[in-house]
Parts: C-alpha cells; structure tokens; sequence
C-alpha cells in the first residue's frame, strides 16, 4: 500500500532525482517546451510552478532561492526578466501537458509540458529554424551548381 507516500520516485535514487528534476525545470524555464514522459512532467510541474511564483516576486531573496535551484545563471535572468512578468496577473496554473503517445522503443507514454501563452515564441523560433534550413540548401544548391557548371541540378533532390 502507498498510504501517505506522496510525490514520484521515477526509479531513482534521491540525489539522481533531484538533478534530473533540476535539469527539467532549467530547460522548461530556458526552451518553453520540453517533451518529456508524463510522469516527469507531473513531477516537475509544481516545481516550475513555484520557480514563476519565485520570479513574479521578483526580490533579491526570490532571485537567490531561485539560482539555488537552477542549474545556469542564464535561466534565472530569463526566469525574473521574460517568463514571471508574462504571468504577472495570473494566480497560477501556468503550465499545460499535452500528451503525445507512445515512445517508440519502450512504449513510455510521452507528453510536451510547456509554458502558457509561449506559443508566439516557440512559432517565431520555428520560422527561424525554416529559414536558416532554406538558406542551407541554397548554398548547397549553389556549391553544386559551382563543382558541376554543365550539368542541370534535379529540383527535387535531397542537398
């Protein structure tokens, strides 16, 4: 029976625990969207809960407890600067899991837990990904073209 066990033992042992869920948090807080399993996600959601709490505080203190928790500095600047004053009026549940289904070589049920209201965010990193790719391709097309000038290039060939 787990009468009065509370919290997620993820198969780890303690200090395991605590940096695997430390690097969680530091990656939501940096990334925005992290895909992870559910039960991570369902770990580490009162956590990063409580680090926006911490950033909407926003003193010296909050900034140090913070930093304590936290693996890189960067994480905290972007915690107390960009991600607590977006949920400046909002009491709380700042966080949404998505479920995505089955990971494919164990079957581990696979979830995006993501912060709210990121999505322009996440959608102007994805533009800019696209276009560095077609900016790629094009010097590769032109590289080609440069080694082979006789030949035509196939349009649909992957670079």
């Amino acid at each position: 029976m787990r009468h009065r066990n509370a919290g997620f033992k993820l198969g780890r042992n303690t200090s395991h625990r605590r940096a695997m869920l430390r690097n969680l948090v530091t990656s939501i807080i940096l990334n925005d969207r992290v895909e992870t399993t559910i039960t991570k996600c369902k770990a580490s959601r009162p956590i990063v809960e409580k680090m926006i709490t911490l950033g909407k505080n926003g003193s010296v203190h909050a900034r140090r407890q913070a930093l304590a928790y936290m693996m890189t500095p960067e994480s905290v600047d972007r915690l107390f600067s960009v991600v607590a004053p977006r949920y400046g009026s909002r009491p709380g549940g700042y966080l949404r899991i998505v479920r995505t289904g089955a990971r494919k070589g164990d079957a581990a049920e696979m979830a995006y837990i993501e912060l709210l209201g990121a999505e322009h965010e996440l959608s102007e990193k994805a533009t800019k990904r696209a276009e560095a790719r077609t900016k790629k391709r094009e010097e590769m097309q032109k590289q080609l073209e440069e080694q082979n000038p006789g030949e035509a290039p196939d349009p649909n060939a992957e670079p």
